[in-house]
């Protein structure tokens, strides 16, 4: 199968160094946008990535990924700047992140990823199972065991 193009909307705080998609930027099927504040982006005919959707099916197959890239507490500003008529989708219950989360201050989703896990996960899903997405991911082989284990 061909990668499934992937767009990228990071929050303009989010720091690329601290950012688990950050060895992907030259991958061909990968675009990256910089969101600035009070910027808009029209997702009609993407598959957005939401925690609260309806779960990802490969029915969902042939249009192309939208990914928002931010903390948690900026996720909201970031959605704000999405608008047309995107399908979100959500990656099924059972997958459980291996990124160890430090928030003091914020509690982040019992069904939140890494943006890196979500993006892998949801590209399998759809028929791209492609681990070199993973490959400078810190949390590779414990993210992958908690997958195939999810998986059955």
């Amino acid at each position: 199968m061909t990668a499934i193009p992937t767009t990228v909307i990071r929050h303009w705080k989010e720091r690329i160094a601290k950012c688990s998609l950050r060895f992907l930027h030259e991958r061909p099927e990968m675009t990256f946008v910089r969101a600035q504040p009070g910027f808009c982006f029209d997702a009609t005919g993407f598959t957005l990535l939401a925690v609260d959707a309806p779960p990802l099916t490969p029915a969902d197959a042939g249009r192309p990924l939208l990914l928002l890239d931010a903390t948690w507490r900026w996720l909201p500003a970031l959605r704000a700047g999405v608008h047309g008529e995107a399908v979100e989708r959500s990656i099924p219950a059972g997958i459980t992140t291996a990124y160890p989360r430090v928030s003091k201050v914020f509690t982040d989703p019992e069904a939140g990823l890494a943006s890196i896990e979500a993006l892998y996960v949801a590209r399998a899903l759809l028929g791209d199972d492609d681990p070199s997405l993973l490959d400078g991911y810190h949390w590779r082989e414990p993210f992958l065991q908690r997958w195939r284990a999810a998986r059955g």
